[in-house]
């Protein structure tokens, strides 16, 4: 197994998302995450504006960001 053609297991990145005030917000933003494809859990954290997300697979970040932006939130990066 090398690491160029094979993920040993889960990815895990943290993302930090602006605007984020209470748990409606955290559950909106962990909606729209979790329907990327590949993506096993997200949990937000409002409180902090993190967003931690397991995946099978790195994601493409335009895909978090479209995600987050159809939340009505922004995303500021990776955490």
């Amino acid at each position: 197994m090398s690491a160029e053609t094979d993920t040993p297991g889960p990815v895990t990145t943290v993302y930090k998302v602006t605007g984020m005030s209470c748990g409606h917000c955290e559950g909106s933003v962990s909606g729209e995450i979790s329907q990327i494809p590949g993506v096993s859990s997200v949990k937000a954290v409002a409180s902090t504006g993190e967003v931690t997300v397991v995946s099978t697979a790195p994601l493409d970040e335009e895909a978090v960001r479209e995600a987050v932006d159809e939340a009505g939130f922004e995303l500021a990066g990776k955490a």
